[in-house]
């Protein structure tokens, strides 16, 4: 029974830290770039995408391809950096304890 007591509070406490994560996951940003900083895309901690800044020097008609090209590969950037973040964070905040596969927290 002292088990069963013990795990409920040890599943208060993730949820607690679960729930401060997800507020600070919210309000982080990251960037990426591409094209050796000719384009830098901008998201939040959720993935979503808050800015997008492109050379000038870049946008020509005839580059059109090239930009699409390079604000994909700033977004996969920021969006690698977030999921990284995420999981470091997903780490401290179960103490290292092993969730089930295939389990999603978000």
């Amino acid at each position: 029974m002292k088990d069963l007591m013990k795990m409920m509070k040890q599943a208060q406490e993730i949820q607690g830290r679960m729930q401060r994560m997800q507020e600070e996951l919210a309000a982080l940003e990251v960037s990426g770039q591409s094209g050796a900083g000719l384009v830098k895309v901008t998201l939040n901690g959720k993935g979503e995408m808050r800015s997008v800044k492109i050379d000038p020097s870049l946008l020509k008609p005839d580059d059109a391809e090239i930009v699409e090209d390079l604000v994909l590969a700033a977004f996969q950037d920021a969006k690698g950096k977030v999921e990284g973040e995420m999981q470091k964070r997903m780490q401290e905040v179960t103490g290292g304890l092993p969730l089930p596969p295939g389990l999603k927290l978000f």
